[in-house]
């Protein structure tokens, strides 16, 4: 049995248990909010996503109303555009840095400063007390915390809490004292914090930015994003590789990456400024008259097979073996064991991953 509801005059089919917000979103229908991210458990607390539902004494957050069937929901009218509006006007007075656009801040959503736009809105409607108390003293080298950006969502507390299960920052204070803290206002170093950079992907405002992502900011080229697969470790995390021109500038988690599902850990966040390093091999090197030279593959591929086969000659199939990488995909492992077994005979192989 199809269920169906009307939105915005049309009627389309949800399945139950969806909210208006997914019913809506899954239409096509780009529903505002600044609280919302989809791996977390809503919360409806900016109001920006009301929708009006007939039969409703008033505007309903529509992240956190279920769809039921034969509902009359309308999502854009003057009333609810004019609800936002000043929603945003009054979310800006109390922090207008958020309105600025820093699109290498966060690598993420700049959700703030696109609505900022959208409804005109620049922090100087409402006049009065500021909040956002900033931590750019935190010597950690990968997670810039300005909170002058802050603007109490609490989205970062929340990814922190609900996926990764660090609880690592919470929330103190109250009122325009409330902030965003570690542990007794600890350093993130010295905290429960992995530095898997949830925090800095769920953001919508680059409160939290990537650290390392900001030393390329002046770059002139715009962003691109190439999926690929995190080569750390055999999970086989799927991630946005960002660039600017030739230069990978960051790494962003794929929210629809099957194995991991929006997340990482430090070193697939944070440990690929390597891709560029100057010391990195680009070609072959083999040994000549004591000294590392470049060689073609197949040079040196020849070098180590007559390697490999002149040890078995001299000590015995027994003197080689082999340790895999436990950041090696399967594939990788698999044919290390093969190598050895096929060609050597030998069973004497081992993974680093073991003890």
């Amino acid at each position: 049995m199809s269920l169906d509801l009307t939105l915005d005059g049309q009627v389309v089919p949800f399945q139950e248990g969806e909210t208006l917000y997914e019913v809506a979103h899954r239409h096509g229908d780009k529903i505002p909010t600044l609280c919302y991210d989809k791996r977390l458990k809503p919360l409806g607390a900016c109001r920006l996503c009301v929708v009006e539902v007939e039969g409703a004494n008033g505007p309903l957050a529509s992240c956190t109303t279920p769809a039921r069937e034969g509902m009359v929901v309308r999502t854009v009218t003057e009333d609810l555009e004019q609800h936002r509006k000043t929603l945003v006007d009054l979310v800006l007075s109390e922090n207008p840095k958020g309105a600025e656009i820093t699109p290498l801040r966060g690598l993420a959503s700049q959700e703030l400063a696109q609505l900022s736009v959208r409804y005109g809105s620049d922090g100087t409607r409402f006049a009065g007390a500021t909040s956002g108390h900033p931590r750019l003293d935190d010597p950690n080298p990968m997670i810039l915390r300005d909170y002058e950006h802050c603007i109490s969502c609490y989205r970062c507390v929340r990814v922190c809490a609900e996926q990764e299960g660090d609880y690592a920052i919470s929330i103190t204070g109250r009122g325009f004292g409330t902030r965003i803290s570690a542990e007794f206002d600890v350093d993130l170093q010295d905290s429960d914090c992995t530095f898997c950079g949830q925090c800095v992907q769920t953001c919508p405002t680059g409160a939290l930015g990537d650290q390392l992502a900001l030393q390329y900011t002046d770059l002139p080229e715009p962003i691109n994003a190439t999926r690929s697969i995190c080569p750390y470790c055999g999970v086989g995390c799927s991630v946005d590789l960002l660039t600017k021109g030739e230069t990978l500038v960051g790494v962003q988690p794929a929210m629809d990456g099957p194995a991991n599902e929006g997340a990482l850990c430090i070193k697939g966040q944070f440990a690929w400024e390597w891709v560029q390093h100057p010391d990195r091999l680009k070609e072959p090197l083999v040994r000549k008259d004591g000294e590392l030279v470049p060689a073609s593959w197949e040079e040196a591929l020849d070098r180590a097979a007559a390697g490999f086969a002149q040890t078995a000659a001299r000590h015995g199939r027994q003197s080689i073996y082999a340790v895999a990488s436990g950041r090696a995909p399967h594939e990788s492992a698999y044919s290390v064991q093969k190598f050895i077994r096929v060609n050597f005979g030998s069973n004497q192989i081992d993974n680093c991953s073991r003890a």
